[in-house]
Formats: structure tokens, C-alpha cells, sequence
């Protein structure tokens, strides 16, 4: 589109489709708190679950829960089979929206409870898999969990598509801190009332060698209970199913699973290679401790996550709006922008952060912090990309970049695991997340053509990779802990007031801070 002749006819016409993108960005922003308020408080509480489970834990069973969740996500993507992107998509056709959440709702429950009994068949042979043959009940439990999940995720859907962040949001934390209670019950309160009362009623279920079980037992609670409180949701949908529909979904859908599938390989079955290649002398402490340190680049993942949730309702539903291609662009520069001050948040403190690892031991591999929160911004700019594929309705690509990515991840683990490790891990992640972005990017440009500011937000993730090689060239001269401090506050400063000199117009028109920008 040319956008200089679509905003060339009158004065006020440009007036208006500047209106509009600044009242989408607006809405977007508005719709990324709330399911960021959700996700990012949820996942934060969880993440702050981080120094209690490596007290809690041995290295070992830190390792062993991983692993357990490790193959949750994988399978996660199977039962969901890319139902909750479909129903986004289809929600803009008015033809089908009374048939839309029958059918998906059908579809989904019989296929939950037929993956579900399989997956409850198969616990034993899946837990050998994944390096935890001696305990298969974590599969069977694992097995619920998702179920549930699964049940939840088109109510969710539906909150989301309706506009509903706070409900949504008010769910997934009630969920959370019922998860982080009974997690802090059996591992913390059950030792107590034991050497107090070895009789009490409280430990009829208590066995004190459960520490991993008990957690993934937590989890469980949790799933049911936000189950209930979507039951409103849930059962609001019709026995009804359009079989001419659901194949339309599936034809939609199978690209994403294809690459929600590869999404995972290159997300966790890293710890899952880890725990099979590994020449160390425990690799579940390995992965124990490859894990812990990944947790350390949470900040933009939760980022990430959170404008997941507001950004794919929103692209879908400004696609057929006057000029969307500047609207995601303008997303994008935001979104590069924030996830570059989180990098630097994290990096040039990451003598703070370590101390959520309540175990030493495992600080040995905070080296592989920096090169995994890059991945990650990768990941984030191609979530962004991403949106052309979807709107197009060519998902197939996504699965050719996913699996493209998934191959590099399983190259680079298989060849390089044996010698170095879970560093392995870290760089496989990097270049897979960093070819799809850029795979992504030059195929979207050629199908669906948005005007990135690409040479400016290249520059900015370069520079904020120079200033933290600075301060660590600063540290090998000056190695102290008031440096450390004071540099990182000085080159977080400088970036933040250089991007706001450089972007100053841009920044004026936000509502709220842009008045102080003046």
C-alpha cells in the first residue's frame, strides 16, 4: 500500500488515520496491562516460587521437575492443536460466529478426553522418555493438568475476544497464588506437622521423598480450580457441530500446530536433549541448573507473553482497518524499545538477580543469561512478524520457519551437547530465534509489506549489546559491587534518555506521559 497517497487527499483524512493508529496503539497498551497484569503478576509470583524451589530442591530434583516440564508444553500443543489462534481468525466472519465456540468446544472436549486416557496409558513409556523412568505418576498427574488446561483455553479465548482483561486477569491470578499455596503447604507447613503431630490429619496424603510430586500435585489443584471459576464460559456453548466448519478449522489450524510443535522444540526440548547427551557426572544437576539460570531471562519473556495476549486479538481485528500495516509497525518499534531496556535491566544487574537461585552451586551458569534474553527478544520481534502469515491466512510458512528453527536447535544440541553443555543449549536457542526472525521478516516483506523502521531497531539492539560489553569491560578492571551498581544505573540512564531525544516526537504522542515529553 502506498501510504504517502492514502494520506496525501486532505488534511483532515491524515488527521483522522493518525487518530485512529494512536487510539489503536492506545487500545493495545491498554489490553497489554490487563493480560500483563495477569500474566506477567502470575508468572512473576511463580517466578518468585525461583530462590524457594532451589532451597527446597536438590539440584537434582530441580532437574527431574524441569524435565516433567519440559514435555507439559509439547503436549500442551498437541491437545490445544492451534484451536484458540483459528478462533480469533474465524470470529471476523460473520457467516460462521454462531457456530464458531460450538464447534470448537465440541471438538476440543472429545478430543481432551481421548489424548488425556492415552497419555494416562503411556505414562510409563513417557516418563522413561524424558529421563524420569522411576517416577511415571508424575505423567499421570501431568496427564490432568492438561486436560484442564486444554478445557480452560477456549473459555480464556473468549475473554479475550469479548474484552474482558479483568476477569481474565483476576482468573489467572487466583490461579497462581493457589498454586504458590499449596506448593508452600506441602514443601514448608507438612514438615512442620509432622515433628510436631506425625498423626495429624493434615499428612493422610504426606510423604516427605514427594518434594517434585508435591509440586506438580500444586499444579493440579490449580488447573481444576481455574477450570471452575471459566465454568460460566465454559458452559455456555451448544452441543452443536458444523462439520463443514471444523475442517475449515483444521486446514487452518494444522500449519499452526505443525509450528506451535517446532515452537516447542526450540523452547524446551533442550532440557530434554540435556538430560540424554550429557557427559557430565549428574546431568539432572545440569539441567537443574541450565533451568534455574533460564528463568533469569523471564523479564522479557513475560514481556513477551504479555503482549501476546492483547496484541493477536488486536492485529486480527485492525487487519481490515483503513491502514494496519502502520499500526504494526509503530507496535513494533515500541515493543523493540521495551524489551531492549529489559535486556539492559536484567544484564547490568545480573549480580542482583542471580540471588533468586538460593543455591550456588548453580551460578555457574549465569553465562548463559545474556545470550538467552537475546534469543528471546528474537523470539519476541518474530511473535511481531509473525502477524502477516496469520492475516493472509498462510500459516504453512510459520510452519516451514518453525521447523526450520526446530532442525537448527536439534543440529546444534545433538553435535555440540556432549562437549559444552547446556552453552549448547543457550546458543542453539539463540541462532534458532534469531533465523526465524529474520526468515519471517524477509517473507513477510514480500507478502504482506509493513514498514518496519528495521535499520533503526537494529541499531538499538546493537547498542544495548555494546553498553552491556562495556560494563563488563568496565567489571574486569573495577571488579566491585558498588561498580557493578553504579555503572549499570549510568548506562541504563544514557540508553533511556538517548532513546527518548531520538524518539521524542514519537513518545509526545502517547496519551498520559507524552504531555511530559514536551
Amino acid at each position: 500500500m502506498n501510504f504517502e497517497l492514502y494520506l496525501a487527499p486532505t488534511p483532515l483524512k491524515a488527521i483522522f488515520v493518525k487518530t485512529r493508529l494512536l487510539s489503536g496503539i492506545k487500545k493495545l497498551a491498554g489490553q497489554t496491562f490487563w493480560y500483563g497484569l495477569s500474566s506477567i503478576g502470575a508468572r512473576f509470583l511463580n517466578y518468585l516460587l525461583t530462590p524457594y524451589l532451589t532451597y527446597k530442591l536438590s539440584g537434582e530434583a530441580f532437574g527431574e521437575m524441569s524435565l516433567v516440564y519440559a514435555i507439559i508444553p509439547f503436549l500442551n500443543v498437541i491437545f490445544t492443536y492451534g484451536l484458540e489462534t483459528t478462533f480469533f481468525r474465524y470470529m471476523q466472519r460473520e457467516e460462521y460466529k454462531s457456530d464458531i465456540y460450538n464447534t470448537a468446544m465440541v471438538s476440543i472436549i472429545c478430543s481432551t478426553l481421548f489424548l488425556t486416557a492415552g497419555l494416562m496409558l503411556l505414562n510409563q513409556q513417557v516418563a522413561s522418555l524424558i529421563s524420569i523412568k522411576q517416577h511415571p505418576e508424575y505423567i499421570t498427574w501431568s496427564a490432568l493438568i492438561i486436560a484442564f488446561d486444554t478445557l480452560s483455553a477456549l473459555p480464556f479465548a473468549k475473554l479475550r475476544q469479548e474484552g474482558r482483561p479483568i476477569k481474565f486477569a483476576a482468573i489467572r491470578i487466583i490461579g497462581i497464588l493457589i498454586y504458590i499455596g499449596f506448593t508452600f503447604f506441602f514443601l514448608s507447613i507438612c514438615p512442620k506437622l509432622k515433628a510436631a503431630n506425625p498423626n495429624s490429619i493434615w499428612l493422610i496424603i504426606y510423604n516427605e521423598d514427594l518434594k517434585v510430586g508435591y509440586i506438580i500435585l500444586a499444579n493440579l489443584v490449580q488447573a481444576v480450580v481455574t477450570f471452575l471459576l471459566l465454568s460460566k464460559e465454559f458452559f455456555s456453548f451448544k452441543w452443536q457441530f458444523n462439520s463443514k466448519l471444523w475442517k475449515e478449522f483444521m486446514i487452518y489450524s494444522l500449519p499452526l500446530i505443525i509450528a506451535g510443535f517446532g515452537g516447542m522444540v526450540n523452547e524446551t526440548f533442550d532440557r530434554i536433549m540435556l538430560g540424554w547427551l550429557s557427559t557430565s557426572k549428574d546431568p539432572l544437576f545440569e539441567v537443574g541448573t541450565y533451568s534455574a539460570c533460564y528463568k533469569l531471562s523471564l523479564l522479557i519473556s513475560l514481556f513477551i507473553q504479555a503482549f501476546r495476549m492483547g496484541a493477536e486479538p488486536f492485529f486480527f481485528a485492525h487487519s481490515e482497518s483503513g491502514n494496519p500495516q502502520k499500526v504494526y509497525a509503530r507496535v513494533m518499534k515500541f515493543f523493540v524499545l521495551t524489551i531492549c531496556v529489559m535486556f539492559l535491566v536484567v544484564t547490568l544487574f545480573l549480580g542482583v538477580w542471580k540471588s533468586f537461585i538460593q543455591n550456588p552451586k548453580m551460578w555457574v551458569g549465569l553465562k548463559v543469561v545474556p545470550i538467552l534474553l537475546l534469543a528471546n527478544m528474537f523470539l519476541g520481534i518474530y511473535y511481531n512478524l509473525s502477524i502477516w502469515y496469520k492475516i493472509t491466512n498462510k500459516t504453512m510458512a510459520g510452519a516451514y520457519i518453525t521447523i526450520i528453527g526446530a532442525i537448527i536447535t536439534l543440529i546444534i544440541n545433538y553435535f555440540f551437547i556432549p562437549k559444552y553443555g547446556y552453552m549448547a543449549c543457550a546458543w542453539a536457542t539463540f541462532f534458532c530465534y534469531g533465523t526465524m526472525m529474520v526468515l519471517c521478516y524477509f517473507w513477510g516483506q514480500r507478502e504482506y509489506r509493513v514498514p518496519y523502521a528495521a535499520k533503526k531497531l537494529i541499531a538499538y539492539i546493537v547498542l544495548v549489546v555494546v553498553l552491556y560489553f562495556l560494563q563488563k569491560l568496565l567489571l574486569h578492571f573495577w571488579d566491585s559491587q558498588w561498580v557493578n551498581y553504579f555503572s549499570g544505573i549510568l548506562i541504563l540512564s544514557i540508553f533511556v534518555l538517548f532513546v527518548l531525544k531520538v524518539e521524542k516526537k514519537e513518545f509526545q504522542k502517547l496519551p498520559v506521559v507524552g504531555k511530559y515529553l514536551l
